[in-house]
């Protein structure tokens, strides 16, 4: 079986609030998700999660840190993750995504973020904890 490889970007801002994207096909439920995509050839996750930071938000990121890399079945594909911590540096909030995929963007506060429907709901816990904010066990 194939592996799918690809990077996320978690921004969290001065109001503690993370940058994400309203995603998903024509016809199908839009649900939410921090910025990420596909790795392309030659590319280092690094680059990658700029990439996709600017094609689905217009922002232009700075890496900060390596958070984690998650790695697992999703949607019955064998995938590899990698989660970086990135701040704005610059660009202008627009969707420019070129697959058509994204439908909005916000900056959601660790309420919000309790409350949605998530692509990877499985990230939940792991986004309010870098929020500072702890769900109940």
């Amino acid at each position: 079986m194939q592996k799918w490889y690809g990077s996320a970007g978690i921004c969290i801002n001065e109001h503690k609030e993370i940058l994400m994207v309203l995603q998903g096909k024509p016809g199908e439920e839009k649900v939410w998700t921090v910025p990420s995509g596909g790795l392309e050839k030659k590319e280092s996750f690094e680059a990658c999660c700029v990439r996709e930071l600017r094609e689905e938000t217009g922002y232009e990121v700075e890496v900060i840190a390596r958070l984690k890399i998650k790695e697992g079945t999703t949607y019955g594909i064998d995938v590899e993750v990698h989660y970086f911590e990135v701040k704005v540096v610059g660009g202008k909030q627009q969707i420019q995504d070129p697959d058509n995929l994204i439908h909005e963007i916000a900056w959601k506060s660790a309420e919000e973020v309790k409350g949605l429907k998530l692509s990877f709901p499985e990230d939940r816990h792991y986004l309010l904890d870098l929020m500072g904010c702890m769900l109940p066990s």
